[in-house]
């Protein structure tokens, strides 16, 4: 590989992302400015400048308002979304509506008011993270090819918008692949499994704000995805948040105060309650001291980890509903499993490994891939073997992924005044993948015939999320159920969907490629 063609990997995290490289046929993860091998994913706006990664972190609490964190679980979404609504209320950081039902993130910076979407703020990360690979590597040229990591079960808008921050980031974005599938090949390469005997191997990866597990058939050099499911909002910042509000309630009964509302006191909790929650992961108890947390007021109490595990029972069962589904998916019973590997800063939580210990009957799971650096691992290799200049084991390399949404168009059944959704892709179908439906008209003599399109699992169209539509027109009239046409969806490698219709009687076609929070015909 030439020193001006290397290729990244990006881990774009919730609250921690991660950068490595492929070098001299190994991959090496990449340190960033203050010497860590993670940068904190955080933007904060001082009165004269903007800092991002460390930095930004170490400035938080002197600019609460200021500092956003957390955008990944803005991005490509809509701002009347309950998940949206829900994190609105603990973040320190004011986020309104913008155009289209879009997240707007507002700051004060330089002594104006700046509106910025999420993909904004994540753009400023991933340059951060080319920075720090551009030190290293010692070349401008270097850096500018990423593969970026997603959650497996982003959906398309998501998706598109990641690829737009990659973009607006300077970067060319050779792909998007799935994070526990990054971890599965930072699992195989590190244990040689690729080029043995095939194992079957699920990936638990639970992090600061996604929850993904993917299960793959390892062997020969090949990633074969069986199966993938999740939640794209349920992570370690729930846990944080659960804590702090723990933490504000008693403080209510002890000074009648409540400071639900001071940015600068909530900034101070969640820093205190994330420190004591990674402390809980080795420890009995930890104390939670804030010093002059309101008013003068020092605030102190003891987490024991039954507390902890209390507090948050709820969270830890709801994240086994993904593991016990992905082995339905991929028809495959427990003692098929050959290994369950920990991904995720989250996955340390000595409840959750009983948990999957409990799911899999006393399998022991594997923590011998670090969990923080492991979804970078992955994305470098994928990076090298898509940048054509590998040697050795990479090879052999060959990636086989899936979507992990079923896709399909709005449809009406006969005798039926209710709108079905008509599966055209099911969830876990191998990528790139094109399949075909053949529609027809509902009502006499129409004279154009809309396509809605959707992705989700429930049966009625309304339910699942809405990605565009497109229209024919002119069609000939006819009585209903006499036109044809032959409907045509196609995904690609990163996951992002086009989807054409043809008219059988006339040729006639038009078709669309979703994007962010809109369509292009």
């Amino acid at each position: 590989m030439t020193e001006d063609n290397h290729a990244i990997g990006i881990d774009l995290g919730t609250t921690y992302s991660c950068v490595a490289a492929w070098q001299a046929d190994h991959v090496e993860i990449l340190v960033n400015d203050h010497g860590n091998r993670t940068t904190r994913s955080y933007v904060t706006f001082t009165d004269s400048k903007r800092l991002v990664g460390d930095e930004a972190f170490n400035q938080v609490g002197r600019f609460p308002a200021n500092s956003i964190f957390d955008a990944k679980r803005l991005i490509g979404r809509r701002f009347n979304e309950e998940t949206v609504q829900k994190d609105v209320k603990c973040w320190p950081f004011k986020v309104i509506e913008g155009p289209a039902d879009k997240p707007l993130i507002v700051v004060n910076h330089k002594g104006e008011e700046k509106k910025f979407a999420a993909e904004d703020i994540s753009s400023m990360v991933l340059a951060k993270m080319r920075e720090i690979a551009e030190s290293y590597l010692c070349s401008k040229i270097s850096a500018k090819n990423a593969v970026i990591t997603v959650p497996s079960y982003f959906n398309d808008s998501q998706r598109q918008a990641t690829i737009e921050a990659g973009k607006l980031a300077g970067l060319n974005v050779l792909r998007i692949i799935n994070e526990p599938t990054a971890a599965a090949i930072a699992y195989g390469i590190d244990k040689k499994a690729g080029w043995f005997k095939k194992r079957n191997v699920m990936i638990f990866d639970w992090g600061g704000g996604t929850l993904d597990v993917s299960l793959l058939s390892i062997g020969h050099g090949v990633f074969d995805v069986k199966a993938t499911s999740g939640d794209t909002h349920l992570g370690g910042e729930d846990l944080d948040n659960r804590m702090v509000n723990y933490c504000v309630e008693e403080f209510k009964t002890k000074q009648n105060v409540d400071i639900g509302g001071d940015a600068k006191a909530l900034r101070k909790a969640k820093t205190a309650c994330e420190k004591a929650k990674k402390a809980l992961s080795f420890s009995f108890d930890t104390d939670i001291e804030i010093d002059s947390w309101y008013k003068g007021e020092d605030f102190h109490t003891t987490f024991t980890r039954d507390k902890f595990e209390g507090l948050n029972m709820d969270i830890f069962n709801k994240c086994m509903e993904p593991v016990n589904k992905c082995l339905e998916d991929a028809k495959m019973d427990i003692s098929e499993v050959d290994d369950v590997v920990l991904v995720g800063g989250s996955s340390r939580i000595p409840k959750v490994q009983e948990l999957l210990q409990e799911v899999f009957k006393g399998k022991e799971l594997c923590k011998s891939i670090n969990p923080d650096e492991a979804v970078a691992y992955g994305a470098a290799v994928q990076a090298a073997a898509l940048s054509g200049n590998v040697t050795g084991k990479l090879q052999d390399f060959t990636l086989l992924d899936v979507t992990p949404l079923s896709l399909g168009l709005e449809s009406m059944e006969h005798d039926s005044s209710k709108l079905y959704m008509n599966v055209v892709i099911p969830r876990n179908s191998r990528i790139p993948v094109r399949r075909t439906t053949s529609v027809t008209t509902v009502y006499d003599y129409q004279e154009s015939v809309t396509f809605p399109i959707y992705e989700g699992e429930n049966r009625i169209a309304k339910d699942n999320n809405f990605l565009g539509k497109f229209t024919l027109h002119g069609i000939p009239r006819a009585p209903k159920h006499v036109p044809k046409f032959t409907v045509y969806f196609d995904m690609d490698a990163n996951g992002v969907l086009s989807v054409s219709a043809e008219d059988m009687s006339t040729g006639q076609k038009k078709g669309i490629k979703i994007n962010r929070d809109r369509t292009k015909n």
